[in-house]
């Protein structure tokens, strides 16, 4: 039972459904992102999805390339990055921690040592999502085998016949993709979405979690009504990005949260 299972139980029990909330990594600033981090599960972030800034991020929209080019700039660092864990689980050992972004720095570090760094740290689970299944020998089988979770995505072009190949080593949750795009595109509607994640939990016992343009408490509200919960990240990160106090983002992130909780 790693935290990410451990708080779908809860969640169950509580009659509950999951929010989640992204942030990137020293966006704008090391000090900043942490402070936000750490405000997160006292504003009702059930799971907090740290994005790692990559030069490359080929599944985010302007806000998230954006984020991620002001920590870069910063000069965060994978390294870095797993310093706020630490930071971070000085002062909560329970909020589960997922480490989203992209192959490359993992690959650089290298696999071993990053995922010794990282389960050490404090992270629990990894969404990379440029690592097919094809490719699970790469570092999906790895981190289950160091007790993470590795978190699969799957979007409306994953069809009946690639289903299963996507769900095969999949732990923790399932991440749905709300839209065929990037991330902050396009708003999804529940009616249109509440087939595909049927589908995928017809087909999977793992929660279902779906992200990707939800912006408003409404809508987080309305999402995770037909899944196990939602993910936000671009309208979180755009509160960021315009430089707004730290409680006020906070604030924004409470009512998300509330809206989601109240599906």
């Amino acid at each position: 039972m790693t935290r990410i299972d451990t708080t779908f139980a809860r969640l169950r029990a509580e009659g509950k459904k999951a929010f989640v909330a992204y942030i990137m990594a020293g966006d704008p600033d090391v000090e900043t992102s942490l402070a936000v981090m750490q405000g997160m599960p006292g504003a009702g972030v059930d799971i907090i999805e740290l994005g790692m800034p990559f030069t490359d991020p080929m599944a985010d929209g302007p806000t998230v390339q954006l984020a991620g080019q002001r920590a870069l700039e910063g000069g965060q660092t994978l390294a870095k990055t797993l310093d706020m864990v630490r930071a971070f689980r000085e002062g909560d050992s329970e909020t589960p921690i997922v480490m989203m972004g992209y192959y490359n720095p993992i690959y650089s570090r290298g696999v071993d040592v990053f995922l010794a760094e990282a389960k050490a740290a404090g992270i629990d689970g990894l969404i990379v999502v440029d690592l097919p299944p094809e490719e699970d020998d790469e570092l999906c089988l790895p981190a289950q085998a160091a007790g993470l979770n590795f978190i699969r995505l799957a979007t409306p072009t994953t069809d009946a016949k690639r289903l299963p190949k996507v769900l095969q080593n999949t732990s923790g949750f399932v991440y749905y993709v709300s839209i065929t795009g990037i991330t902050g595109a396009a708003a999804p509607q529940p009616a249109d979405v509440a087939p595909d994640v049927a589908r995928i939990k017809a087909a999977t016992d793992l929660p279902v979690i779906v992200g990707f343009g939800i912006t408003t408490p409404d809508a987080a509200r309305g999402i995770a009504g037909i899944a196990d919960g939602c993910v936000v990240g671009s309208a979180i990160v755009k509160e960021i990005g315009a430089g707004k106090p730290v409680a006020e983002v906070l604030a924004g992130i409470a009512a998300l949260a509330a809206g989601a909780h109240a599906a």
